[in-house]
């Protein structure tokens, strides 16, 4: 008779296996993967649609027009009516004029063209920091986009690890429901006693106190993905996946992508601006020479006076040649602060190298360290396995007490625990490192 019921209980095992497999085809197609999490959120970010904005007002300041290479047209007019007394005398008394509130006009108007000659090659400066402006704009971007996939990739990962604790739970549940269901068969046949029963009731309900608290911590961990997505909280999604980890991560390739990091060479352009702005501000003590020309129209008249009516108009061209010679040191005060500004770029960029180098150091030594415990968990999880199935059939059998269960059950749950964290810890070292790399992709 017993036998049979360890035949029944294997058989119940396999049902629920098929059970399960053929559950999660049926929702297999409600999935969320690691691909739609991460599209999603390149396609929602804020922060890459800001980054993105930036790289378009440094396409739009990239022009010969904003550098002040293109020709400058301007129209200028003025039409002054006036009353004025006049009072005028001449050796020839005849000729003198004395009269109140006497009206007149004076009507000036010009166009006026002008194109820049020379300025100490400033114009040239300004339109290669323009531009290299506009390729720093597009490394901040990538940056931007690593971080977005290396966050989405990391927390994605936490649901499964989530997700993982639960599952261990459930197999949990399973043993002590198959635990009680013994007990109680024993009772009826009285090989049991009531202080077990209520024990192993006792130890179900804490396993699925702490499976629904398990879902909670699943629900809030799918809200901080769904945040990191700038998706709708609380919009239903399914994800069944499993953590897969890259074993080739190598440091010395990682190390030599370094430089190629988006936020270092984002660092790199910034020390060619500074530099850029250096020249720009030393251009500021050679002269100016710039070639204008136009047409001028004035015309004055009055009811009375001297000069009743005078006009003139006509075309001019002209060169105009402007020397500083001394306005307080500004220039000077100004080039010195360009050059600090300059080196403080370079120590910048020095420092988010050896930042990044010391962080890539520690990561992939934990990366390392982890893949080698996961070897060993592994063994140890399917030991425990195999251990909680073998005392679970002696218990059945009446070889093990109901505490040698509990204890099985509690390492099957510590080494299902620990499995699923290292699992977590490597691949989150990996996504990690390839940030630093730059090799992250949807």
């Amino acid at each position: 008779m017993t036998q049979s019921r360890i035949g029944n209980f294997n058989s119940m095992r396999k049902i629920a296996v098929i059970l399960a497999l053929l559950t999660g085809t049926a929702y297999a197609q409600q999935s969320f993967t690691l691909t739609d999490a991460i599209n999603t959120a390149l396609k929602n970010s804020y922060d890459i649609q800001l980054a993105k904005n930036n790289i378009e007002i440094s396409l739009v300041n990239n022009h010969p027009g904003v550098a002040g290479a293109l020709p400058t047209v301007s129209a200028t007019g003025s039409d002054n009516e006036q009353i004025t007394s006049i009072n005028q005398k001449f050796s020839d008394p005849s000729r003198d004029t004395k009269r109140d509130n006497v009206g007149s006009n004076n009507l000036v108007m010009g166009i006026t063209g002008s194109i820049l000659l020379s300025n100490g090659y400033r114009v040239i400066t300004t339109r290669k920091r323009l531009e290299q402006l506009v390729a720093q704009n597009k490394d901040l971007l990538n940056a931007q986009i690593q971080t977005t996939i290396a966050a989405v990739s990391t927390k994605y990962f936490d649901v499964v690890r989530q997700q993982g604790y639960r599952k261990t739970l459930q197999q949990s549940i399973e043993v002590a429901k198959k635990k009680l269901e013994v007990l109680q068969v024993r009772k009826d046949v009285g090989l049991s006693n009531q202080a077990d029963i209520y024990q192993a009731q006792v130890d179900l309900n804490a396993l699925v106190q702490s499976q629904q608290a398990q879902e909670l911590v699943i629900e809030q961990a799918i809200t901080d993905l769904q945040n990191l997505m700038f998706m709708k909280p609380g919009t239903p999604i399914t994800i069944k996946d499993t953590i897969l980890i890259d074993r080739s991560v190598n440091m010395d390739s990682v190390r030599n992508r370094l430089a190629l990091n988006p936020l270092v060479t984002a660092a790199s352009k910034q020390i060619n601006i500074n530099e850029l702005i250096e020249k720009e501000t030393a251009a500021l003590r050679y002269p100016t020479v710039r070639a204008s020309t136009g047409y001028n129209f004035s015309s004055s008249s009055s009811a009375a006076g001297f000069t009743q009516l005078n006009q003139s108009y006509g075309p001019f061209v002209g060169i105009n040649l402007s020397i500083p010679i001394y306005a307080g040191t500004a220039s000077k005060r100004q080039l010195q602060v360009a050059q600090i500004n300059t080196r403080n770029a370079v120590i910048q960029r020095d420092n988010l190298i050896y930042d990044n180098e010391v962080g890539m150091v520690k990561t992939y030594q934990g990366y390392r360290n982890t893949l080698a415990q996961l070897e060993t968990e592994q063994k140890n999880y399917q030991l425990s396995m195999q251990l909680l199935d073998l005392v679970l059939q002696k218990f059945q059998l009446g070889q093990a007490t109901i505490i040698d269960v509990r204890q099985a059950q509690q390492s099957f749950e510590n080494e299902g625990y620990r499995l699923i964290n290292l699992a977590y810890a490597a691949k989150a070292a990996e996504i990690e490192l390839k940030r630093l790399a730059g090799q992250l992709t949807p």
